[in-house]
């Protein structure tokens, strides 16, 4: 298949099947503390366990949603955070570097406390910790592809049993995203410097994504209120062209902050505003309206999927896709 067919494929089905880091990256889109992307039973584990799964011996706690929490292992609970985060149409390269950074996620959880409940690990809010699929849900998304997709979920999950990412001997924050135009994020951009979550290449283009570059149109009177919301001493008087200056950008090539009114925004808080898909963008008067130009989905740090998937395309493995977007990371092997 061709690459503009595949990225026409990835892009439709990424943005019908990914909830998390998809839609806006949770909490991490916000400058917040990051969260990867974003029910009742648990889905329904993979056959039998295979003699030595260390995923099945790993209990974890996780909230339920409804105040109570259970505890699942790995094995168990994988297979549906994967299938939340990535299409399963993706290849199986790039489902494995997802499951392996889900399962790092989860770990490093398990290192901290989370307010919102702090009796469980992780919960099934995508804006909170892991994206999470029942198995009735997934046989509404899937339809008659049911037991393909799920058997390729388990497979990449089963595929990469235990393994895990780590810095100086700790489970990482694997944080990921939908797509990157041409750079991912640094860290330090957004909520604070990890040597592990710096800006690296990613191969997405106009050529390879469709639908990589959407636009956002703002009325000025819109646009007025939006800013004025955010800070009250913009001065957006006269004429609407000469009320934008001139952006600062990352190094990821997102904008850092943008003078409107005389005010310094942060590209993240212009994100939010006008509800835009990444802080990649370009703005521009074009003697009506504001027109916003953005390129990418998500808040652009760690692994882009889009790019994990056009890698795999290529050839990566995916121990090599995830040293690439987690450089300087070991793969270790939970203890079982």
């Amino acid at each position: 298949m061709g690459k503009l067919l595949w990225g026409t494929l990835l892009l439709v089905l990424a943005l019908t099947g990914m909830p998390l880091l998809l839609g806006g990256g949770g909490a991490g889109a916000q400058g917040t503390e990051p969260t990867p992307t974003e029910s009742a039973a648990p889905s329904p584990a993979p056959s039998a366990d295979p003699e030595g799964s260390v995923d099945g011996e790993h209990l974890v706690w996780v909230a339920d949603g409804a105040g109570g929490t259970e505890q699942l292992s790995l094995r168990d609970y994988l297979p549906g955070v994967v299938a939340a985060e990535m299409p399963a149409a993706y290849h199986p390269d790039a489902l494995r570097a997802q499951a392996v950074a889900a399962r790092t996620y989860i770990l490093y959880k398990e290192t901290v406390t989370t307010a919102a409940h702090p009796e469980a690990a992780v919960c099934r809010d995508s804006s909170c910790c892991k994206a999470w699929l029942s198995p009735q849900e997934l046989r509404e998304r899937w339809g008659e592809n049911y037991s393909l997709w799920w058997d390729k979920i388990c497979a990449a999950v089963e595929d990469t049993d235990g393994m895990y990412l780590s810095y100086d001997g700790q489970a990482i924050q694997a944080v990921f995203h939908a797509s990157s135009p041409g750079r991912t994020e640094d860290s330090a951009a957004l909520w604070g410097a990890a040597p592990y979550l710096v800006s690296v290449d990613s191969p997405e283009t106009v050529e390879t994504v469709a639908g990589l570059v959407s636009e956002v149109t703002v009325d000025a009177e819109s646009f007025r209120s939006a800013i004025l919301a955010l800070d009250a001493g913009a001065d957006l008087t006269g004429d609407p062209g000469g009320w934008v200056g001139e952006a600062s950008l990352t190094e990821g090539g997102r904008v850092d902050t943008l003078p409107i009114g005389g005010v310094p925004f942060s590209g993240q808080a212009s994100r939010t505003a006008f509800s835009l898909r990444s802080a990649a963008f370009t703005l521009r008067w074009d003697g009506s309206a504001f027109v916003f130009t953005v390129s990418g989905y998500g808040h652009g740090v760690g692994m882009s999927q889009v790019g994990a998937d056009l890698l795999a395309e290529e050839g990566m493995t995916w121990e090599e896709i995830l040293a690439h977007y987690y450089p300087g990371t070991a793969l270790e092997r939970l203890d079982a």
